[in-house]
């Protein structure tokens, strides 16, 4: 009989499978992707936010626990169990050497991210770089790995971890027999329910324009992450935690692909111009916080838009200091003729765009920077990075909101393990995505995910590999310090 079963193949499955395997325990790790698919979400990642007291390899100055535990709680809105959080946070001050024995490596960030080189450190490759390593090393060190195989139910008996039940389906035209797996222990980090069309309708619901919003989203993340495991589990009773709705969304691209996105759908102009809905109206701040650390709350907003949809507006003087979008703006040489090709109210557009330049009180502008250029009596203000739109040409870039994955998840503790009913099991343990919701109730900062998933998938993968015999049972290194 196997020792450790892994369910999901993203970076909390792959730490959780390396490390139970290097305890000693026989490990199978089983993916629902096929494998030029495989990573879940990780693949689309490309750093990890740590903690660190004085500059360290590619990271400068420093990041000391409680700056990044405030970053946090600000983006959570106190929305946070804090004794997890600090595990997280602790954990990603120490996991980079374990990284790179493992074939991870880093690089400075590029130009565009400087502003980020103080907080995040960047995979050499991005995402699927990291997913490509870590996997090489599960094969060499013998985890058995299987693609193209969805988990559809978990079998427990009373809180304990009996077997993974695999439907019958078919893999490239072959037909696949139904499977029950059996395993001592077991890792559940098989992401959300993002590409769950259904049940995101049931959580979004109906607003009062009559719109289903969620028909309207875009998915930036995989596609494989349908929810099955985790609405079963939570049919089994177990202890669930987050708000449905809740998830890490991003005003993208509306032009991106329905599916696997990913992270070149960003529109990263956001803070340099202005945002407008479809009746050409302002409707938040643009120049709250820097980018990274605000980017995935706009997601949100513009669901709450009229048809899930707004664009992106900028002049000639934003071009430059932003990554370039994957696809091209709409270009114009005067604010009309940018609002008859968007087909936005004309009148109401200019108007818009002509407040704010009206409002802005232009200081000393530096778009690395909190800089002190921002609006003066203009609802919604804009509190940093205000200039004008007077250059042309002008460029708009059309937003929707991109769902990355999703918060509803399972309670845990510092063992990471699934609890019923304020008990936790003795052999079943969860990860990335599936707990996130623990630390992220809402909101989000860059890099952040990347750090939960590495943080749990290594304590989930030591924890049951050592409820079946390898190595210490005891609370391991990433949550021994942890405190409230």
């Amino acid at each position: 009989m196997i020792d450790v079963l892994i369910i999901g193949g993203g970076n909390a499955a792959l730490c959780a499978a390396l490390m139970a395997r290097e305890a000693g325990a026989s490990v199978m790790l089983l993916e629902a992707s096929p494998k030029v698919w495989r990573g879940g979400n990780s693949q689309h990642t490309r750093n990890l936010r740590c903690m660190h007291d004085a500059p360290q390899d590619v990271l400068i100055d420093a990041y000391p626990e409680e700056e990044y535990w405030q970053d946090l709680l600000k983006v959570t809105g106190g929305i946070t169990d804090e004794k997890l959080a600090r595990i997280a946070i602790r954990a990603s001050s120490t996991c980079r050497d374990w990284m790179r024995s493992h074939g991870v490596h880093f690089q400075p960030p590029l130009s565009g991210a400087l502003h980020v080189a103080r907080t995040n450190a960047f995979f050499m490759g991005g995402g699927k770089a990291l997913v490509n390593a870590y996997f090489r090393s599960a094969e060499r060190l013998g985890v058995e790995i299987r693609y193209n195989t969805q988990v559809t139910d978990i079998e427990l008996k009373d809180g304990k971890f009996i077997a993974a039940h695999i439907g019958a389906h078919e893999v490239d035209g072959q037909a696949v027999a139904a499977q029950r797996i059996e395993a001592r222990a077991c890792v559940l980090a098989a992401g959300g329910f993002e590409s769950n069309r259904e049940w995101l309708r049931e959580a979004w619901g109906q607003n009062e324009r009559g719109e289903w919003p969620s028909d309207n989203f875009l998915i930036r993340g995989t596609r494989f992450n349908t929810g099955i495991l985790l609405r079963r589990m939570l049919d089994h009773g177990a202890d669930g935690i987050g708000d449905p709705t809740q998830a890490h969304m991003v005003a993208i691209d509306a032009r991106a692909p329905l599916y696997d996105g990913g992270i070149c759908t960003r529109i990263d102009c956001v803070s340099l111009g202005v945002v407008v809905n479809r009746d050409g109206e302002r409707f938040y701040d643009e120049g709250e916080d820097f980018w990274p650390k605000r980017y995935a709350i706009w997601g949100r907003l513009v669901a709450g838009q009229p048809g899930q949809q707004a664009y992106s507006i900028i002049d000639q003087q934003a071009i430059g200091r932003f990554m370039p979008p994957v696809f091209p703006g709409t270009r114009a040489n005067t604010l009309e003729d940018l609002a008859r090709q968007l087909q936005l109210p004309q009148a109401a557009f200019v108007k818009t765009v002509e407040d704010y330049n009206q409002a802005c009180h232009v200081g000393t502008f530096d778009h690395t920077a909190l800089d002190d250029c921002h609006t003066r009596g203009l609802t919604p203000a804009k509190t940093h990075w205000a200039r004008p739109l007077v250059q042309p040409p002008f460029y708009a870039y059309p937003l929707k909101p991109g769902v990355t994955f999703t918060y509803l998840g399972l309670a845990t503790d510092e063992t990471a393990a699934v609890h019923f009913n304020g008990k936790p099991s003795p052999n079943l343990f969860v990860a990335g995505e599936m707990m996130a919701g623990n630390v992220l109730g809402k909101g989000y900062t860059a890099g952040i995910g990347m750090a939960i998933g590495t943080a749990f998938g290594r304590i989930a993968g030591v924890q049951a590999a050592a409820s079946v015999g390898y190595g210490p049972s005891s609370t391991i290194s990433e949550s021994r310090h942890a405190t409230v």
